[in-house]
C-alpha cells in the first residue's frame, strides 16, 4: 500500500464557522428518510453484522430505520437484534438484500467478489449501497491489498465488483468501539465521516442518514478518492469536519 502522511488532530489547523444543514434537515429527502409517521423510515439491509456493521445498523434501527441484519448463521444474531430494539430483526445475506431500500456492506474485502457475483443485479437496483469494507492485509492478504491499489483503491475497486451499485464509501476508519459515544458529540465536536462517491443522489441520501446518527458527513470527491477512506491514511482515525476538508485539500 501507499505510504501516507499522517496527520493528527493537533497538526491541523482549527477552521471556524457551522456548517449550513438546516436547508438539508427540511428537505423532502430527508422527510423520505424518516418516513411519514412513527420515525419508521428507509428499510437498511446490513449485509455483514459484526462489530462495525452490529453497531451501525443499531443506531440506525435506534433512529427509526427497519433493519435487517444478516450472516450465514442469522441464529446466532439473536442479541444483537435484541439490543438494537424493536426496529432490527435478522436474516440470511440473501433476506438482507431483498429487504432493503438501502444495503451497507461491512464485510472482509475477500467477500466482495463473491457479493457482487450473488447480488449484483439486486444491488445495482438500489438507491445507495453504502461501502464500508476494508481492504486489511493481515486480514485479505498483502496480494488482495496490492490489486486493490493497483486498480486505483477500495473506491473504484469496489465500483468494479458491484457494477451498477449506486456506490458511496463512508465509515471507514471510525472503529466500532467509538460509534455509540461519537454518536454523541455536538456543536464543535461532533465528528466527520468523509464520503466518496460518484453518484450525486446516492451521496445526497447517504448524507441524510449519515446526519440522522449524529454524524456530519463530508464529501471528499469522487470513488477514486475512495483508496484514502482506509485506516492509516491521513482520513483515518477522528476528525472535525472542518479538519476532513482541510486533510482532503492536501490529496488528490
Amino acid at each position: 500500500m501507499a505510504q501516507y502522511r499522517f496527520f493528527h488532530r493537533r497538526d491541523v489547523l482549527r477552521l471556524t464557522g457551522a456548517t449550513a444543514a438546516a436547508a438539508l434537515a427540511a428537505s423532502p429527502l430527508r422527510a423520505f428518510a424518516q418516513g411519514a409517521a412513527g420515525g419508521a423510515g428507509l428499510k437498511i439491509g446490513m449485509v455483514g453484522s459484526g462489530r462495525e456493521g452490529g453497531a451501525l445498523g443499531t443506531l440506525w434501527a435506534k433512529a427509526g430505520h427497519p433493519v435487517m441484519f444478516s450472516s450465514r448463521h442469522p441464529e446466532e444474531l439473536k442479541g444483537l437484534v435484541e439490543s438494537a430494539g424493536n426496529n432490527a430483526k435478522a436474516g440470511a445475506v440473501a433476506d438482507a438484500v431483498a429487504f432493503g431500500d438501502v444495503i451497507v456492506v461491512v464485510v472482509p474485502y475477500t467477500a466482495m467478489a463473491q457479493i457482487g457475483h450473488d447480488f449484483g443485479t439486486q444491488l445495482a437496483a438500489k438507491r445507495l449501497v453504502l461501502d464500508v469494507s476494508n481492504p486489511i492485509a493481515r486480514r485479505d492478504g498483502e496480494e488482495l491489498v496490492k490489486q486493490v491499489d493497483q486498480e486505483g483503491g477500495a473506491g473504484l475497486a469496489t465500483a468494479k465488483l458491484l457494477p451498477g451499485a449506486h456506490l458511496v464509501r463512508g465509515f471507514n476508519a471510525i472503529g466500532s468501539g467509538r460509534l455509540a459515544e461519537d454518536a454523541k458529540r455536538q456543536g464543535t465536536e461532533r465528528v466527520g465521516v468523509p464520503i466518496a462517491g460518484d453518484d450525486q443522489n446516492a451521496i445526497a441520501l447517504a448524507s441524510s442518514l449519515i446526519r440522522e446518527i449524529g454524524f456530519e458527513p463530508v464529501v471528499v470527491g469522487g470513488l477514486a478518492m475512495g483508496k484514502y477512506l482506509v485506516p492509516g491514511t491521513p482520513l483515518g482515525g477522528e476528525h472535525t469536519p472542518a479538519e476532513i476538508k482541510q486533510i482532503a485539500g492536501t490529496l488528490h
